[in-house]
């Protein structure tokens, strides 16, 4: 780009290679902001490590394909990160400028966006919780100090209620510490304390909150204004991405991600923690998981839809997918309904060991809110949900991302060989086509 020729027009300026190239810069710039990310919340991780892991993610594959193609898939997520990187180094209003950078792109990204918002009253909320935490902590010392003090100038007593006065402190120190144990727990007892100290926190500093994600706001009012005046959230075919309750989406993102992820998800260790549960019959996991089967058994039943454009584009993998093992047979997508449960309950258990809970829960809402009305199965939708994912998964195996770098750069190697040397062509159609994700 820096030494491009001279050209009569703008338009001879836009050559293939020259837009191209925009998402090439846009990829590296990508992989600054995740290694930033990944420094932002793994502090104790040396540079080699985080070295590592953003090498991994830059080749996951439904991100590194497109890094050689003009899509808005590498602007997008950058723009998504890097919003979501300032906003966890508390530069709201640039963060909020970031999002807007991302809105304008790919219009979805507003859930994103909010997501971003979310995540950021959470901290917020945290920091205020721990501080007091803190200051009942130093409350509870400074009495104990002045307790011990009052105990010492008392020297004038015998060794019998020297004995019990120790026996005393001990007990007062066990309180104080399984009382301090209480407290730290009651933060990730379960998801309805959660919700119900986030609000109750958040009402408290509500005017602070108010004035430090006012640039959100905003950002959302224009959006809902945007809707109103274009019709629809789609600025392209309308017709073709009309909003529609496709649930089997989540299943076939969850899959996904996890595949990608196998050397985490599918391992004897991760199957053995999820049916732990099952095996010791506590009622609220079993009522989980048969509410999980239910929920999927009835979304890939009645929400399974087969977009016209999944059904007659051959050049994307998911046309394959769908022809020779989703629909192959009528029984095959219910078989496979035990993968998709799996998929999120290992999902929710990876994340819930580093993430609280209502972290989680907002997480798995911007996630249906992005997937669900889509009607059309495009893993391209998946990337940027599945780099929320990954870098909050707290994944500290070597070993496990040197696994993920192999099969991603096998897959890769495998989608560029189909994509430059197996070209065909349509009868109806003239030129060249190629496949691609």
């Amino acid at each position: 780009m820096l030494y491009i020729q001279a050209v009569p027009s703008f338009f001879d300026a836009c050559s293939t290679v020259a837009l191209r190239s925009t998402n090439a810069v846009l990829a590296v710039i990508c992989s600054i902001v995740v290694y930033e990310i990944i420094s932002q919340l793994r502090s104790e991780l040396d540079k080699r490590r985080v070295t590592l892991y953003t090498v991994v993610l830059a080749l996951y594959p439904l991100h590194w394909f497109f890094t050689y193609l003009y899509y808005t898939d590498v602007a997008s997520l950058t723009a998504v990160l890097a919003s979501y990187l300032l906003c966890t180094k508390k530069n709201y209003p640039l963060s909020a400028v970031l999002g807007t950078l991302a809105v304008l792109v790919r219009q979805t990204n507003i859930v994103w966006i909010l997501f971003v918002a979310c995540t950021g009253i959470i901290d917020n909320t945290r920091r205020v919780q721990n501080n007091k935490h803190c200051e009942q902590l130093d409350d509870s010392s400074v009495l104990d100090q002045k307790d011990d003090q009052s105990a010492m100038g008392k020297t004038a007593t015998t060794g019998s209620n020297l004995r019990r006065r120790r026996s005393s402190n001990f007990e007062d120190s066990s309180d104080h510490l399984t009382s301090r144990k209480i407290s730290s727990s009651s933060y990730s007892s379960d998801l309805v304390d959660d919700i119900k100290e986030i609000l109750v926190t958040s009402w408290s500093i509500k005017w602070r909150l108010l004035l430090l994600f006012s640039p959100y706001f905003m950002l959302l009012v224009a959006f809902i204004g945007f809707v109103y005046w274009n019709g629809s959230i789609v600025l392209g075919a309308k017709e073709a991405h009309a909003v529609s309750p496709h649930f089997a989406q989540l299943m076939y993102f969850a899959l996904i991600s996890a595949l990608f992820t196998i050397p985490v998800h599918f391992t004897s260790s991760q199957i053995a923690v999820l049916f732990q549960s099952l095996h010791k019959s506590r009622v609220l996991d079993i009522v989980l998981w048969f509410m999980g089967f239910t929920t999927a058994f009835l979304s890939v039943h009645y929400f399974s839809i087969a977009h016209p454009y999944l059904l007659a584009d051959n050049r994307h993998y998911t046309f394959y997918l769908w022809r020779k093992i989703i629909n192959v047979h009528w029984s095959t997508k219910y078989l496979m309904v035990p993968l998709y449960v799996y998929s999120w309950f290992s999902i929710f258990s990876t994340l819930a060991k580093s993430q609280k809970k209502v972290w989680v829960l907002v997480y798995f809402l911007a996630c249906a809110a992005v997937l669900i009305p889509s009607p059309l199965i495009e893993f391209r939708y998946y990337t940027i949900p599945f780099f929320f994912l990954i870098l909050h998964s707290n994944v500290n195996s070597d070993r496990n991302w040197v696994l993920m770098g192999i099969l991603y750069t096998v897959i890769n190697i495998f989608t560029m060989a189909m994509f430059l040397y197996k070209p065909f062509s349509w009868h109806h159609e003239a030129g060249t086509q190629r496949f691609i994700w």
